[in-house]
């Protein structure tokens, strides 16, 4: 049974920072592109940050990019989002996604999805 388990969101204060968790079983991770999504309360969701199978390749969104880091431990079978400088507009559900072999920044083309974890940025 494959399951995706985000963890690490929650309340954190403009500037801050916080590191998400993804726990991934029934699959080979080292197998699986895996990436990062959010979504803000009534907004569309949208394309955070992706790794490629092999680690050597990330991507970041636009407003992400030099602030977000994502990376993966094939070992431990997680992947995680590091988020630093954190500001009231990354408030969001984030979620993780698997997709096999191929990266991409489109939220269909995505097998796995995890159930998400809440990151709230407010003083």
């Amino acid at each position: 049974q494959v399951q995706l388990v985000e963890s690490g969101g929650g309340l954190v204060q403009p500037g801050g920072s916080l590191r998400l968790s993804c726990a991934v079983s029934g699959f080979t991770l080292e197998y699986y592109a895996m990436a990062w999504f959010r979504q803000a309360p009534g907004k569309e969701r949208e394309f955070v940050a992706v790794i490629s199978q092999n680690i050597d390749t990330t991507f970041y969104g636009d407003s992400m990019s030099g602030r977000f880091t994502i990376s993966r431990d094939n070992a431990k079978n997680a992947v995680y989002l590091q988020m630093n400088s954190l500001q009231p507009g990354d408030t969001a559900v984030y979620y993780c996604a698997a997709r096999r072999l191929i990266a991409s920044l489109r939220e269909s083309a995505y097998d796995y999805w995890g159930q998400g974890t809440q990151v709230t940025v407010s003083s």
